[in-house]
């Protein structure tokens, strides 16, 4: 893989070896503006590598050295996720500038950079994370339209696509003041994903965020329709297949 190398002076010491990859989108007008402002000093914010919509790689920090991706951020009891994780960020301008499907040679370039991180460090495929996942009240990267699947299928992350019982068996979506133990075991499980929620309570307003989180990563298709926000059967079902998978992984 070919990395053009553009030092950031905006990093620091780890305080652990990275077992964790954040990916982001850049969210600016253009590549250029957001490898400048990884690059200012004033602006105190970097990541490990850059990866244009061409395909083209910058390496702004070293895996080594601990960027300034993350900010505040929690997954499965770790907050501080600029310590342990390598930070990748991906040139699209983001729903805030016309948020648009990313390139085929941007992916295949991020694919690669995958490839050569984790042949040096040992990151599991379950801590392979969207920004939105480590952080789903405060951003939506790299959203939607990122092909998470995709990656999946070239080794990275996870993607299940599990089966679904009979129709009408699992009751009507979860949403918006519902309580009971279905809220109660959906809250649960997204916390045992690794999410920052605790069970207990109505199906509220942090609920509903944090399964719009769920929905840009694993079922992009529910976003931007009548259920997002909302825990119907598909979601429940692929969130239960997620944690099985991983509890296998770990076994």
């Amino acid at each position: 893989m070919s990395l053009i190398e553009l030092p950031s002076p905006n990093f620091n010491e780890r305080k652990a070896p990275p077992d964790m990859v954040v990916l982001h989108y850049t969210g600016m007008r253009t590549g250029k503006a957001a490898l400048e402002r990884m690059c200012d000093p004033t602006a105190e914010v970097s990541a490990h590598y850059c990866v244009d919509e061409d395909g083209s790689v910058y390496r702004l920090v070293p895996e080594e050295r601990r960027a300034w991706h993350a900010g505040v951020s929690y997954w499965k009891g770790e907050t501080g996720l600029n310590d342990t994780s390598i930070g990748i960020e991906i040139v699209n301008p983001g729903h805030e500038f016309g948020y648009r499907d990313f390139p085929a040679p941007q992916i295949d370039a991020v694919i690669g950079v995958l490839d050569a991180v984790r042949g040096r460090w040992d990151i599991p495929d379950h801590r392979i994370l969207g920004h939105s996942d480590i952080a789903p009240e405060r951003k939506e990267d790299p959203g939607e339209r990122f092909p998470w699947q995709t990656l999946a299928e070239h080794g990275h992350g996870l993607w299940v696509t599990p089966d679904m019982p009979p129709e009408g068996t699992m009751g009507p979506p979860l949403g918006p003041e519902d309580t009971g133990l279905g809220v109660f075991s959906l809250q649960a499980a997204l916390g045992k994903l690794g999410y920052n929620i605790l069970a207990g309570g109505p199906y509220d307003a942090e609920t509903a965020t944090i399964v719009t989180a769920f929905q840009r990563h694993w079922l992009p298709d529910q976003v931007g329709t009548a259920l997002e926000g909302m825990a119907d059967a598909r979601l429940r079902v692929t969130l239960m297949a997620l944690l099985r998978h991983i509890s296998l992984m770990e076994a």
